[in-house]
C-alpha cells in the first residue's frame, strides 16, 4: 500500500483555512492525510479517491475552528456545502454530507453511500485511536502513515477540547457521536 502525500484538491482546500485553523494547521492537515491514506487502504483504491471523499476529509472536523465548538458536525457540513455551492455542481453534496454527518456514528452505517461512509468513519477511528484500532490494516502500514504525517499536536488538541466540553457540558461530553 503506497502512501499518498499530495492531493491537489485537498491542499487547495486546506490552505484556504490555514488562517482559521492557525497553530493547529499542521496537525489537522496531517490528520486529513492520515484519514485519506487509511481510507484508500481500507477500500483498496490505490490512492485514487473520489472528490466527495477528498472534500469530506478536509471539512469533516473544520467546524472545531470555524465555529469554535466541539459540537462541530453541523458547522463542518455547512462549510462543506458552502464550498460545493460556490465551486462545483451539487452532485457531490449528498455524499459529502453523509460522510461528515456519520463519521462518528457508533453503529455500522447502512444508509446511502455506505460503501464510502463506513470506511471513512473507520479511517477516522484508526487515526483518532492512534492506531490502536486498525480495522484489519496491518500495524506496519498504520505506523508508516503515522510516521509520514506526524501528529503535530492534533490529539493533544482533541483531548483539550474534550476536557473543556466535559467541564462546560458534563452530560454531553461527546456531542459529535451519533448512534
Amino acid at each position: 500500500m503506497k502512501i499518498v502525500t499530495h492531493y491537489p484538491l485537498v491542499d487547495e482546500l486546506l490552505s484556504a483555512y490555514s488562517g482559521e485553523v492557525s497553530h493547529d494547521f499542521t496537525g489537522y492537515s496531517n490528520h486529513v492525510y492520515r484519514l485519506l491514506n487509511f481510507f484508500a487502504a481500507l477500500t483498496h483504491s490505490r490512492g485514487r479517491l473520489p472528490d466527495a471523499v477528498l472534500i469530506a476529509a478536509v471539512f469533516h472536523d473544520i467546524g472545531i475552528w470555524t465555529a469554535s465548538t466541539f459540537d462541530y458536525l453541523e458547522p463542518s457540513i455547512a462549510q462543506a456545502k458552502r464550498h460545493i455551492v460556490t465551486t462545483r455542481d451539487d452532485a457531490t453534496a449528498p455524499e459529502v454530507t453523509a460522510l461528515i454527518a456519520n463519521h462518528h456514528k457508533i453503529r455500522t452505517y447502512e444508509g446511502a453511500f455506505a460503501d464510502s461512509v463506513q470506511p471513512f468513519k473507520q479511517a477516522d477511528l484508526i487515526d483518532v485511536s492512534l492506531g490502536m484500532l486498525r480495522h484489519g490494516l496491518p500495524r506496519s502500514y498504520v505506523s508508516e502513515v503515522r510516521n509520514a504525517f506526524p501528529n503535530a499536536g492534533f490529539h493533544r488538541r482533541l483531548l483539550g477540547l474534550a476536557l473543556t466540553q466535559c467541564v462546560h457540558e458534563p452530560l454531553r461530553p461527546f456531542p459529535m457521536l451519533r448512534w
